[in-house]
């Protein structure tokens, strides 16, 4: 297998976290760099997944796979790792995995919004109604998913995971900890995990 990498991706972190877990990150062949952005595909893997976007997995028994959802739940089929449970935990587990990636693509938005549009253009409105999307994300898991988050590690809590650690990298002046004391307690016990060190961010 080979995994399209680039460093700063917080679904690739995800994809990475799961493999550390599950025991199979030595049967991926990593291609660092791998990214672009929505002006310029750069080194994205254009060639295996025509929306450019990492995380993309190739396979040698097969079609590409991506996006960081789908790859998290072959590679946890794969290893038999069990992170995505059966039952009813299994839709709270993709629920809260929904939510965590929401928050991502809510993050990633205000990046580009004062990285790639020239700042004469930049819509200060747009940017503070993505942030309450991801204060109203917080405030849900801290009121209602707390039970859940002390139970067996599962890919949900994985996407959680990454997401908050990308909100001290990109929007840590926004303090998302300052009124969720429970969430951000359980984050650094989670951030403390081999998978996490191992795979954190460079902070620039």
């Amino acid at each position: 297998m080979t995994l399209y990498h680039s460093h700063s991706s917080p679904y690739v972190r995800k994809v990475m976290v799961l493999a550390h877990e599950a025991g199979i990150l030595d049967q991926i062949t990593i291609v660092e760099n791998a990214s672009g952005t929505p002006l310029d595909a750069g080194n994205a893997p254009v060639a295996a997944n025509p929306l450019g976007k990492v995380p993309t997995l190739t396979r040698g028994d097969g079609a590409a796979l991506y996006d960081s959802r789908v790859i998290c739940q072959y590679l946890d089929a794969r290893a038999g790792s069990g992170f995505l449970p059966e039952g009813a935990r299994r839709w709270d587990a993709l629920v809260l995995e929904a939510t965590a990636d929401g928050m991502l693509d809510a993050a990633l938005l205000m990046v580009y919004e004062a990285r790639l549009r020239p700042e004469e253009l930049r819509f200060a409105p747009f940017v503070e109604g993505q942030w309450a999307k991801i204060a109203r994300a917080l405030d849900v898991v801290e009121e209602r998913w707390m039970a859940y988050l002390a139970g067996p590690l599962c890919l949900g809590q994985i996407a959680l995971a990454c997401a908050l650690g990308y909100l001290d990298l990109r929007h840590g002046a926004r303090d998302w900890r300052a009124t969720r004391p429970a969430l951000a307690a359980w984050f650094a016990k989670m951030d403390a995990r081999e998978s996490l060190r191992q795979t954190r961010p460079p902070a620039a």
